[in-house]
């Protein structure tokens, strides 16, 4: 009986993994391609464009290593050699700090885009994407330079068995270090992890307080008649800020302490890569140029 429950638990959690992966994969897909082929048209890009793209590709790049995770997921301990571990380990480590850095640099763009000219932020709007770039890779190199025991300190664990299957999380695990480096990297990574969040809340407190001040002066202004509809930089704030409080939830969620239970610590992967499978069906559902063209598509096959 315990075997058959085992059984069924790995079935439901590999079309779990499943699930999200081909999501995650066909959404990020349609918002890169679509800023692709804006960008070859256009032959103009803005530095949120960018960002966004990049946003897309990299939760790609994420959704690759959970497919390749979910194909695994029931394993001999002789596939997860030292090598493997530590490259899975890394590049998905590397993938969502890239993604981290860009939802807070997307999140600070959206705030001085929205700033009015005579505020001090009005100097960064017309920075290049090149100049967006670098600034990107500089909070990248931010975070990288907090998390690189997660490579240095994974291995292979040996000799490990099970009833039924063998889950990616006990022979590929994170090795304890000592009692001083553990909570020396304990406190970088909250240090690390405050700094962000907190320009994030920064950015965000800020484009909410300009939309409520703009609304009352709008509400001020055309009191006898019905306020006209939002512009596409307030719809793109608004957007914005619900990215900043899906990604806050979900980093919550991630940060809850989880046993040892290999089922727990699956679900507690999903729920990591849960906010590379949701964003762009935010930024996809917001995105009136794109809804167009999925509609002009449809209706071409109908």
């Amino acid at each position: 009986m315990k075997i058959t429950n085992k059984l069924y638990d790995y079935i439901g959690i590999r079309n779990a993994f499943f699930s999200e992966v081909g999501l995650g994969i066909s959404a990020n897909s349609i918002l890169l391609l679509f800023h692709i082929f804006t960008f070859l048209l256009q032959h103009r890009l803005k530095p949120t464009d960018l960002i966004i793209g990049l946003l897309a590709l990299v939760h790609i790049g994420m959704m690759t290593i959970l497919g390749y995770i979910a194909t695994d997921v029931a394993l001999s301990q002789d596939f997860w050699d030292d090598i493997k571990c530590k490259s899975v380990i890394y590049v998905h480590r590397f993938l969502r700090g890239f993604s981290i850095c860009a939802t807070c640099l997307l999140s600070v763009l959206q705030a001085i885009t929205l700033s009015p000219r005579s505020s001090c932020l009005a100097k960064f709007k017309h920075k290049s994407p090149q100049q967006t770039l670098c600034v990107l890779v500089f909070l990248w190199a931010f975070y990288m330079s907090f998390s690189a025991h997660f490579s240095l300190s994974s291995n292979a664990i040996p000799n490990v068995t099970s009833n039924v299957i063998v889950f990616i999380t006990e022979p590929c695990k994170i090795v304890q270090m000592s009692y001083f480096f553990r909570h020396l990297f304990s406190v970088l990574g909250v240090f690390r992890d405050v700094f962000l969040i907190g320009l994030m809340a920064l950015s965000s407190g800020y484009m909410v307080a300009l939309l409520c001040r703009h609304r009352r002066h709008i509400q001020h202004l055309h009191n006898t008649r019905p306020s006209p509809k939002a512009s596409p930089v307030q719809r793109a704030t608004w957007t914005i800020l619900l990215l900043m409080s899906l990604f806050v939830f979900m980093y919550c969620l991630d940060s809850m302490t989880w046993t040892g239970d290999p089922i727990l610590l699956c679900l507690q992967m999903l729920v990591a890569n849960g906010y590379g499978t949701i964003s762009p069906l935010v930024l996809i559902s917001a995105d009136t140029h794109i809804i167009k063209v999925m509609q002009i598509k449809w209706r071409e096959k109908v």
